[in-house]
């Protein structure tokens, strides 16, 4: 009897723990409209506050670079939570990170196109302090990443980083950041006059809808083409299929997926300096023809893109501009709502001791006649149709992009929210009408250019 009333106790106590755990660890999801929330209206006043750019002085001027940033160590290979911090192996082709910088005397920008799965909120955080050494700051940073899911990780602490990119590994992070810097300043040396000019097409056959069979799909490829005077030039190309040909099984490799040997080709053809940014993602993966393998399927994947860009090159009508504008837009959000079951999620303190707390950013560059739209997250194609009708009014080419240096997840079209899915329950983390929200103020920029 005395070893029950002991039992009893010790169990009672347990759940108690457990009732208490419960009680600051989880709360109801915030469904509050967001146009009443204290957020919206700090994001809102921001963008109505954001400065004119300076008048232009020149006419525009770029120059580009490529840095190799394949480490002399191994990392694990981000991007899958199942490969549980595999280091990749072999390195199956070399990554790199891409920049242009432009200039038109009154303003100057620098265009980072990273070979790896993210911006890694950690370099960010590091550019932020470091940029002004080689005279830039944060504000005059456009981001982007190609999104491959076999490139290095161990960028990012806390639990939720290491299951999608391995144990922290300060060096990573300062690696990435060095040759980030030094591309920069590479590319700033190459600076001479530029005419610009833009093209897109369709590939519906090569993207599909993973939320929904019949949901509509952002399958334009977008091409930003810079020339100099001597004839040298520069392409800057986005395409919204995600970079998973590579499974997860395949974490031995370190590669740059299809936007690699996409990248690869058009080089090799064209003889231009090529970058690649993920457009928009966020719901978005890529329709193959499977081969006898990986690196099969991405060869046939990458030489179908190549075909199809080509024949375009030609008819990209450049010309002189000196219009060159970027506008940042500190995001606020509505506290994390990252849920446990349907409508109960874990309170702000839990996620951000298991995450991390990153400011993000909205960013919008005006090049010439063609805008780029930048979010911190995987975005969802299906919400470019409202912003192209945007951009459509005011006579702009748009390109949209994702993962520009913060990272909160995914945002989908809000009617998603309650759907059961990968994209919309696990990585949904700041909670409904962030479609809406997000449109709205990507809007709101590009109304601003």
């Amino acid at each position: 009897m005395k070893y029950f009333r002991i039992f009893f106790k010790v169990l009672l106590g347990l759940v108690a723990a457990i009732l208490l755990f419960l009680a600051v660890s989880l709360a109801p999801v915030d469904d509050q409209p967001y146009r009443k929330t204290d957020y919206y209206r700090y994001t809102r006043q921001q963008l109505l506050d954001l400065a004119p750019p300076p008048n232009p002085q020149t006419g525009l001027r770029a120059g580009w670079a490529k840095t190799n940033l394949t480490p002399s160590f191994t990392t694990p290979t981000g991007g899958y939570g199942a490969r549980r911090g595999q280091h990749w192996s072999t390195v199956s082709d070399s990554i790199f990170v891409r920049t242009i910088v432009l200039s038109n005397g009154g303003t100057k920008v620098a265009i980072i196109a990273l070979d790896l799965l993210i911006t890694p909120p950690t370099v960010t955080e590091q550019l932020k302090k470091r940029l002004p050494e080689i005279g830039f700051q944060w504000d005059q940073v456009f981001t982007g990443a190609i999104h491959s899911h076999n490139s290095l990780g161990g960028w990012a602490p806390g639990l939720v980083g290491e299951l999608f990119a391995g144990d922290f590994d300060q060096r990573v992070v300062d690696h990435i950041t060095d040759t980030i810097l030094k591309s920069i300043v590479l590319a700033e040396k190459q600076m001479a006059p530029v005419e610009v000019g833009f093209s897109q097409f369709d590939a519906p056959d090569l993207v599909y809808n993973r939320m929904n069979k019949e949901g509509k799909v952002d399958a334009n490829v977008r091409l930003l083409k810079l020339k100099k005077n001597t004839g040298e030039s520069a392409l800057l190309c986005t395409f919204g299929a995600h970079a998973t040909i590579f499974r997860a099984a395949d974490y031995q490799y370190l590669s740059r997926d299809y936007p690699g040997a996409l990248v690869d080709r058009l080089e090799k053809q064209t003889g231009s300096f090529v970058a690649f940014m993920a457009g928009s993602v966020g719901s978005t993966g890529s329709k193959t023809t499977p081969g006898k393998d990986e690196f099969a399927t991405i060869r046939t994947y990458a030489d179908t893109l190549t075909a199809r860009i080509l024949p375009t090159l030609p008819q990209v009508k450049t010309q002189p501009d000196s219009t060159l504008e970027i506008l940042t837009l500190p995001l606020q959000l509505r506290e994390p709502q990252a849920r446990v079951i349907e409508d109960w999620r874990v309170r702000g303190w839990l996620f951000h001791s298991v995450y991390g707390d990153y400011p993000s950013d909205l960013k919008a560059l005006r090049i010439g006649q063609t805008v780029l739209l930048g979010t911190p997250c995987d975005f969802s194609g299906e919400l470019v149709a409202e912003l192209r009708q945007e951009a459509d009014r005011k006579g702009f080419q748009l390109m949209v992009t994702s993962f520009n240096g913060g990272y909160i997840g995914y945002i989908t079209p809000d009617k998603y929210y309650h759907k059961n899915s990968y994209e919309t329950r696990t990585m949904n983390w700041f909670g409904p009408e962030n479609g809406a929200y997000f449109v709205e103020m990507m809007k709101g920029l590009v109304d601003r250019l």
